[in-house]
């Protein structure tokens, strides 16, 4: 560690603010000076006084020591000696308190309104040794100036108020050079310099006198030699002053030689002109470009605004149509919704699900034929009619058996039919072949079978119960079991697109049933049958050229509603042919068609169509 300086290194007007490191406060105190010097001023000057004093005082007789009387004791402000340890440590907390508080500084330079430092708060304590601080990174019209504003802050009784404002010119400062046995003033100011330590209040400290070793002197003779070096340097001087100054005279009035300039000139100009006119080139050709864009942009445009022309005509006159194809659309919505319920209602009268009588809740039957909800009981099935007797078992089981088979059929058929008029495509396809229909599952991965996991026929489940026994009943019975599973989830399907929820899809019939409740539902008149669609069709060619049977429920012309334009066109058609017979009859004809169909087709009064006859018994007659 180096040694303290013992006199300043900088001088009094060298003095500025860059200089400036740090500040300490001593002797912190909170009255202020009383502003004279000496206590004459506190005498009391009243005229009651003064007339007392100008009156002599009388003499009195002096008493002995024996005579006078012990002093009366004063009356003390302070009782610590009787008082408690901790009333006693409160009275010297207080003190300490009165005495002791938060300080901090900022310095302010004129011209500016803001501090230029503020210091960081010092608490509790009087005497206060603050940070150093740089003042490198402050303007050098700040640094270099020579005085600066104290401002010290304190906090007393909770508040922060300005106690002291000290205008410091750092030229008039006193060198202390340490801080060591040194007894300073109330609200003393330190500044700390690059030098050392120095104070305005002190006065400055006498450096120690140097210690130096005396130097040896030169003689006369070397010091009239180096007198005459020195005149002899100064003429030298004087005469190359004097050379210089005939120099410049003498070229000033030379003329002078412009043409080096000039060429130079010349060479830099012709450098700038070649450049410019390849720019021109450069610009002629970039305006060229320009024009042949904003052609072809043009061109764009009004080709662009021919088409936005013709979309906006189109537009405007499909625009004219939108309200009727909207309207359209409304009504085609609701001719379809309304001849969906109208399907869905004859499809209700047509498979008829009705509650078993006598039965379980949600036990119903579908065209008589009762369908339990909860999957089949196997204790029925053909394994446990080994113990029973083969001519009482085997009938009863087999007409369960065909009952349930043929419900499944028709419900397989009813939701089949339900995908198109619904127009929701059924995740598991229904192939509805009455009592043997089956059910198809694409989507699930099933396990491979004895190695035919690519069988097409190991997706196909039965929706018929399995018949016999041996090893193979179990995994048929699950088919039917699975079969039966894929249905339900059909139906949910179905429900699922009308906005329905299911609650057990168990129930196979009571969820159907709630199906085409709701989609025949609604506040509408059920709108009627399209005239003119599948009329009666005739039975080909009449049995051996006779009438056809005049049976209504023989053929679906029987079906048709009395009153109707089809029941009366067949019965036209019917009494046309009964007159054609009648007149053949009587010609002498046999009773019967020619085999040939050309004579025939001569006696009817309409063209021969083969034809197709859908009877109530689902057969099918066609003609040969």
């Amino acid at each position: 560690m180096s040694a303290e300086p013992t006199r300043p290194l900088l001088l009094p007007q060298n003095r500025k603010l860059r200089h400036l490191r740090g500040l300490s406060i001593r002797n912190l105190v909170f009255s202020r000076p009383r502003g004279h010097t000496i206590d004459d001023a506190a005498l009391n000057k009243t005229p009651a006084k003064i007339e007392s004093l100008r009156n002599a005082p009388h003499l009195h007789h002096a008493l002995s020591s024996d005579d006078l009387r012990p002093p009366a004791a004063r009356r003390r402000s302070t009782n610590l000696a009787n008082g408690s340890p901790a009333a006693r440590q409160k009275r010297f907390e207080d003190a300490f308190d009165s005495r002791l508080t938060d300080v901090f500084f900022s310095l302010h330079v004129d011209g500016e309104e803001e501090p230029i430092y503020i210091s960081e708060v010092g608490e509790r304590a009087t005497n206060f040794n603050f940070r150093l601080f740089d003042s490198s990174d402050l303007d050098s019209s700040i640094t270099q100036a020579p005085q600066v504003t104290i401002k010290v802050w304190t906090k007393h009784l909770g508040t922060w108020g300005l106690l002291l404002v000290e205008e410091a010119d750092l030229r008039a400062l006193n060198w202390l050079g340490s801080l060591q046995n040194i007894h300073f003033p109330p609200n003393s100011l330190v500044f700390h310099m690059v030098d050392g330590v120095y104070s305005l209040e002190l006065s400055a400290k006498p450096p120690p006198p140097k210690q130096g070793i005396a130097l040896p002197t030169s003689s006369y003779n070397a010091l009239m030699r180096l007198a005459t070096l020195d005149n002899s340097i100064q003429d030298a001087l004087a005469t190359r002053d004097l050379l210089t100054q005939q120099i410049n005279d003498f070229l000033s009035k030379e003329a002078k030689n412009q043409v080096p300039e000039a060429e130079a000139e010349l060479a830099l100009t012709s450098k700038y002109l070649t450049q410019q006119r390849r720019n021109v080139e450069a610009a002629k050709k970039r305006n060229e470009d320009l024009k042949a864009s904003i052609v072809a942009r043009r061109a764009a445009i009004a080709q662009g605004r021919d088409v936005q022309a013709r979309a906006a005509k189109d537009v405007e006159n499909a625009t004219e149509k939108l309200a009727q194809s909207k309207e359209l659309v409304s009504k085609t919505k609701d001719q379809i919704r309304g001849q969906r319920r109208r399907i869905c209602e004859d499809l209700s009268r047509i498979y008829n699900i009705t509650p078993i009588p006598l039965a379980p809740p949600l036990s119903f039957q579908i065209c008589g034929l009762p369908l339990p909800n909860t999957d089949y009981d196997s204790s029925s099935s053909s394994s446990s009619r080994q113990h029973k007797s083969k001519s009482s078992a085997c009938s009863l089981t087999a007409i369960d058996e065909d009952s349930l088979s043929a419900a499944l059929g028709h419900v397989g058929q009813l939701a089949d039919m339900l995908q198109y008029y619904l127009g929701v495509p059924l995740p598991y396809p229904v192939h509805a072949f009455g009592s043997r229909s089956s059910i198809r599952d694409d989507i699930s991965q099933l396990p491979g079978s004895h190695g035919h996991s690519h069988d097409p026929r190991q997706r196909e489940f039965p929706l018929y119960l399995p018949r016999g026994g041996g090893g193979s009943f179990s995994s048929a019975q699950f088919r039917f079991d699975y079969a039966w599973f894929l249905l339900n989830k059909d139906i949910e399907a179905l429900c699922a697109s009308q906005g329905l929820k299911v609650v057990d899809i168990r129930h196979t019939l009571p969820n159907l049933k709630y199906l085409l409740y709701v989609c025949s539902a609604g506040t509408d008149e059920v709108p009627e049958r399209k005239r003119g669609g599948v009329r009666g069709l005739w039975a080909g060619r009449m049995r051996h050229m006779g009438v056809g049977n005049d049976d209504g429920g023989s053929s679906s012309v029987g079906g048709s509603r009395r009153g109707s334009d089809a029941s009366d066109a067949l019965a036209r058609q019917r009494e046309e042919l009964r007159k054609a017979v009648a007149a053949r009859e009587n010609g002498g004809a046999v009773s019967g068609f020619s085999s040939s169909p050309a004579e025939g087709a001569a006696d009817l009064p309409f063209g021969e169509t083969k034809l197709t006859l859908r009877t109530k018994g689902l057969r099918e007659n066609a003609a040969p």
